[in-house]
């Protein structure tokens, strides 16, 4: 569960402005404040399926986007390039790759 929770956050991440406002409360609700079902669904006055169902419908469109995007796929891999290159001994190169991770981690 918490690879999940882990992956769905990463997912949110990324592409959380493309889901409807709602549908990003009750995501961040439900990985990112660690609120249950029924916690959810009395706080919004819906049911527990009705909470489970969005969830399990944004969780399919979030990956359905990733499969799309690989948005985070290549940060993975741009975040491992960064961090092999780190490894060299060059001041130089050391201050670019911490440029371009601050820029990869900078929220807007």
């Amino acid at each position: 569960m918490l690879v999940q929770t882990e992956k769905m956050n990463m997912l949110l991440d990324f592409y959380d402005v493309l889901l409807t406002d709602k549908q990003k409360e009750i995501m961040n609700e439900y990985f990112r404040e660690d609120l249950s079902l029924n916690e959810i669904a009395e706080n919004r006055h819906i049911s527990k399926a009705a909470v489970y169902d969005l969830i399990k419908r944004c969780e399919k469109i979030l990956n359905s986007y990733e499969e799309r995007l690989h948005l985070v796929r290549k940060y993975k891999k741009r975040i491992k390039i960064y961090q092999d290159m780190l490894k060299y001994n060059s001041h130089e190169i050391n201050d670019l790759v911490k440029k371009c991770i601050e820029i990869e981690t900078v929220e807007d």
